[in-house]
C-alpha cells in the first residue's frame, strides 16, 4: 500500500507513519510544519519507502504516482495552537480537507479522516455515542477547531455519497504519548512538563472535570483498523477509562517523583465538563479497543519527556493554562 498521511510529522501522524512503515508500506509524509517539527519524522527520513514532503495542504496536494490510501490528519490540534492560529486552524478544516478528498477521488484511493470528540462540544448526553449531535457553541473561542471539523465530517460524507469515495470518519478523544509537543497547552503536556521543571502544576477550575485517555499506539491500531473495514463512520476512537483533571495532576505528580504543589486556576470559556466516548461500534465494527493501562502510557510518557528536557528540547515558552485536550 502507498499511504499519504496528512499532518505526517505531527504527534498522531508521526506514530502512524512510523506504523505503517513498519508494516511495509510506503509513506507520503506531508506536513508544513506550522505546529509540528521535523524531528518527529527525524528517525524515519533513511526508510527507503518514507518521503517527506513540506507542503501547505490548504494551497493543494498533488502526489505523483499511485495513491491507495490518504490519511488527512492536518490541523492545529491544541487549544494553544487553534486559538492562537484560527484562520489557518478554518483552512485545514475546510480548504485542506477539500484537496485531501480530491487527491483520494483521483487516486481511487481510501480515505480516513481524523476528527474529534470536539465534534459533541460540552455534551449533554454521556458518555458520547456516535448518534449524538452534539452541544457546539458555533461562535465560542473553540469554534474554530470545532466547526472546522465538524465541516470537514459533512465534506467527507459528501464526497462518500456524490463522488463515489471511499471515505471514513473517525472521532478521536483524549491521545497522549511520546513525541507531544511539551508546550502545546493540554493537559498531559502541561502537567509533565510542569511536574519535571518543578513548577506549581495547574488546574483549571476546581478540577472536577473529566477526560478519557487513549495511549497513541492503540489510537494508531484503530485507525489502520478503519481503514480497512467496510465501514465509513464516524467511529470512536478513544478510552472509556473516565480521570478527572486533579486526579491526573495528582497521578502524574505521582508516577514523575516531582513534589510540585497542585494550583488551580481559572477555568477557560466552553471547557468541555465530561468526555468519554462510547466504543461500542469500534468494539463491534473493528474489534478494537485499548489494551494499554493508562499508568503504562503515563508513564512512557513521561519518560520522552524526561530524555527531551534532558536534552534541551523543553522550549522556554511558558504556556498559559487552557481548556483541558
Amino acid at each position: 500500500m502507498r499511504a499519504v498521511v496528512t499532518g505526517g510529522a505531527g504527534f498522531i501522524g508521526s506514530h502512524l507513519c512510523q506504523r505503517l512503515l513498519h508494516e511495509g508500506h510506503e509513506v507520503v509524509c506531508v506536513d508544513s510544519f506550522l505546529t509540528s517539527k521535523p524531528a518527529n519524522v527525524e528517525h524515519l527520513r533513511e526508510e527507503r519507502h518514507f518521503r517527506l514532503d513540506q507542503r501547505d495542504i490548504t494551497q493543494g496536494l498533488e502526489v505523483p504516482g499511485p495513491v491507495n490510501a490518504v490519511f488527512h490528519l492536518a490541523s492545529p490540534a491544541s487549544p494553544a495552537d487553534y486559538l492562537k492560529l484560527p484562520l489557518e486552524t478554518l483552512r485545514a478544516g475546510s480548504a485542506g480537507t477539500w484537496h485531501a478528498l480530491d487527491l483520494a477521488a483521483a487516486k481511487g484511493a481510501r480515505f480516513l479522516l481524523a476528527s474529534t470528540s470536539e465534534s459533541y462540544g460540552d455534551p449533554l448526553v454521556h458518555p458520547q455515542p456516535e448518534s449524538y449531535w452534539g452541544h457546539v457553541n458555533p461562535v465560542g473561542p473553540r469554534s474554530v477547531y470545532d466547526e472546522a471539523k465538524r465541516f470537514s465530517e459533512a465534506l467527507t460524507v459528501a464526497y462518500r455519497r456524490h463522488r463515489g469515495v471511499d471515505a471514513k470518519i473517525v472521532r478521536i478523544f483524549n491521545t497522549f504519548g511520546p513525541r507531544m509537543r511539551t508546550d502545546d497547552g493540554r493537559a498531559i503536556p502541561n502537567f509533565i512538563g510542569q511536574a519535571l521543571r518543578k513548577e506549581p502544576i495547574t488546574v483549571t477550575g476546581d478540577g472536577g472535570q473529566t477526560r478519557s485517555l487513549c495511549y497513541v499506539d492503540d489510537l494508531v491500531d484503530g485507525l489502520l483498523r478503519m481503514l480497512a473495514s467496510d465501514h465509513g463512520g464516524p467511529v470512536n476512537l478513544g478510552n472509556p477509562h473516565e480521570v478527572s483533571m486533579l486526579e491526573l495532576a495528582e497521578w502524574i505528580r505521582k508516577l514523575s517523583g516531582a513534589t510540585s504543589e497542585i494550583t488551580l486556576v481559572p477555568r477557560p470559556q466552553d471547557d468541555p465538563e465530561r468526555r468519554r466516548p462510547d466504543i461500542t461500534m469500534a468494539r463491534e465494527l473493528l474489534g478494537w479497543e485499548p489494551t494499554t493501562p493508562v499508568e503504562q502510557g503515563l508513564r512512557d510518557t513521561i519518560n520522552d519527556f524526561r530524555l527531551r528536557l534532558a536534552s534541551g528540547d523543553f522550549t522556554e515558552r511558558k504556556v498559559r493554562p487552557g481548556p483541558h485536550r
